[in-house]
């Protein structure tokens, strides 16, 4: 009988299916200020959870598998930058993105700000995170950091869910149009901002997509969503450029790109092809969020 059930995937909502329930062993628990994290052995994958709640994945015998696919679509800032050499990414998890940019591109300096020291120990002892030249942590959080750092960045990753007695919620500081001003600061000339935001186009967490589109759209020229096919997961992308690509230009660079062999992810074709080009149908209905007011919990809330 296959089974189906709803989870955070990598701080974000997937949907997974599993044929059968493996066997899951325990390795490791403990609670922090912010989750009580648990890390799991199921077969080959290890698994990341943050209260009941899946986090992060990975295979065991080869880390450049078995994550969740949404996290490829952070690959997807190449397109608008390709000559990237600095990355800011909000969150680590298990550090999926981390390990793919250091194997794909380690002359790309990817720095990292977790909020959550636990959570850097465990990616470190269990899910091979390795602290380097071009790959730093910072414990702190990650707005905080932004207003403190005034380091350009060529685009800016954020991966940052939580989650409380209402179930999984981004940060809400982490949403807002103050947010995002600052986040276009800190970004060079062509740089991308790629947020992975836990929502649907039509139904149920429809609000909270088109809110974060709104937002966006009040601060960058220019905005794509490209959502998961396996999960409940959309990246939205923001650049800093005047004109809109259109789809053949987009599969135009992400060719030349590869057959430079700047971009070596294998699936960097199938990944653009889910390219959503059209708003969320109720975007404009959708509010902007603001330091004032950014109900994004309730916006999650599947009681609401």
């Amino acid at each position: 009988m296959r089974r189906v059930l709803f989870c955070v995937a990598g701080l974000g909502l997937a949907l997974v299916g599993r044929p059968t329930e493996t066997p899951a062993e325990v390795v490791f628990e403990a609670t922090s200020p912010y989750h009580n994290i648990r890390v799991e052995d199921r077969g080959d994958l290890r698994v990341l959870c943050f209260d009941n709640t899946e986090e992060s994945r990975m295979s065991r015998r080869n880390p450049l598998q078995g994550h969740f696919e949404y996290t490829e679509y952070f690959h997807l800032p190449w397109l608008w930058h390709t000559q990237m050499s600095r990355v800011l990414m909000i969150g680590l998890g298990g550090g999926s993105t981390q390990r793919a940019y250091a194997h794909y591109y380690p002359d790309v300096g990817v720095e990292t700000v977790e909020i959550d020291p636990l959570v850097v120990q465990v990616a470190r002892d269990y899910f091979g995170f390795k602290e380097s030249p071009t790959q730093r942590v910072v414990v702190q959080d990650g707005r905080m950091h932004l207003r403190r750092d005034r380091t350009v960045q060529d685009a800016i990753l954020l991966d940052a869910y939580s989650e409380n007695r209402y179930g999984a919620f981004v940060p809400y500081h982490l949403t807002t149009r103050e947010f995002f001003e600052l986040a276009r600061q800190r970004l060079s000339t062509n740089g991308v901002l790629a947020f992975n935001v836990m929502g649907t186009f039509q139904g149920w967490r429809a609000d909270i997509l088109g809110s974060i589109y709104q937002t966006l759209t009040r601060v960058f020229p220019q905005v794509y969503m490209f959502p998961a096919r396996s999960s409940l997961n959309v990246v939205v992308i923001a650049v800093n450029a005047d004109r809109r690509l259109s789809r053949a230009e987009l599969q135009q660079r992400a060719e030349g790109l590869i057959r430079s062999g700047r971009v070596r992810l294998p699936t960097f074709r199938e990944r653009l092809a889910v390219l959503r080009t059209d708003p969320p149908p109720a975007f404009k209905q959708c509010q902007v969020l603001t330091d004032d007011f950014a109900p994004v919990d309730r916006m999650l809330s599947p009681d609401r």
